[in-house]
């Protein structure tokens, strides 16, 4: 994938930056493998609002993502490379030998003709083969990790991202995560080897409101702008500091760095190394 830059014909072209789409073989998805994607608006079954500033965007269609790549011993052609509005990787489609179809996240590099194995065995270390997380070498990187064995991929599934193995000890091998979290899991997880494609989705600028409306997203207003009935930072006569030694949410509650992981959460346990900690 490319970024590409256009005219400055307008002040959100002028900032903006686009896909080019050069690493797209096929535009049109596999019928079999979509369902429609319905939208809430960000409400629940009751008509209330739980979710602020969703609403609108493009229709769009869930392409259904195999993300247990259970299907073991069996090979698969890489038939194309494709778009999926609903995440920033690519997918590839692949046509197993024994006739199925299946989409899968994408590895960077991975093109249209290779051939791609999943198992629960020791496999080849290839780029697109899945395998238990036991039998990677240390400092290969990888993505799509279960958390739980047989639960699916979890973990690293975003555009541009990749688990590094540290080493397997026991029962449990130590993983380095996208965020820095150094972390244990079960070696018996299966893992995607490769790093998740289209790395360069964070160089892409919106550049307007429009283009993020598209993307089902609704405005969302400055606290500092409001009334004092309806903020915490409103109030004011013209720009005024919010006048509170922390900022804070519409409701009150400490916004804005405030941690929210429950101090005594079961899996504590695992977590060797806290993201964002420099370690000595």
């Amino acid at each position: 994938m490319g970024v590409k830059r256009v005219k400055p014909t307008t002040p959100g072209r002028r900032q903006a930056r686009f896909d080019d789409f050069s690493d797209i073989t096929k535009t049109a998805p596999e019928k079999k493998l979509l369902i429609i994607k319905k939208r809430s608006g960000g409400r629940n079954s009751q008509g209330k609002i739980t979710v602020r500033h969703r609403g609108g965007g493009a229709k769009r269609y869930i392409r259904i993502i195999d993300f247990k790549r259970n299907k073991y011993d069996v090979p698969a052609r890489v038939a194309s490379i494709e778009y999926d509005p609903n995440r920033g990787a690519r997918v590839a489609l692949l046509n197993y030998m024994d006739g199925a179809k299946r989409y899968i996240i994408s590895p960077t590099g991975l093109k249209v003709g290779d051939e791609i194995l999943s198992s629960n065995k020791r496999i080849e270390i290839k780029k697109g083969n899945a395998m238990p997380v036991k039998y990677i070498p240390a400092g290969v990187a990888i993505y799509n990790l279960e958390m739980i064995p047989g639960g699916g991929g979890r973990i690293a599934r975003g555009a541009g991202n990749a688990i590094y193995v540290m080493g397997v000890e026991g029962k449990q091998a130590q993983v380095k995560l996208p965020s820095g979290e150094i972390r244990l899991i079960k070696k018996e997880c299966l893992c995607t080897i490769g790093q998740a494609s289209n790395p360069d989705k964070r160089h892409i600028k919106l550049g307007s409101a429009g283009r993020k409306r598209h993307l089902g997203f609704r405005p969302t207003v400055r606290g500092s702008a409001m009334n004092p009935v309806d903020h915490p930072h409103g109030g004011g006569e013209g720009n005024q500091p919010i006048g509170l030694k922390h900022p804070k949410t519409p409701w009150g509650k400490p916004a804005l760095g405030v941690k929210t992981r429950r101090k005594k959460k079961a899996s504590n346990k695992f977590i060797i190394s806290r993201r964002g900690k420099k370690r000595r």
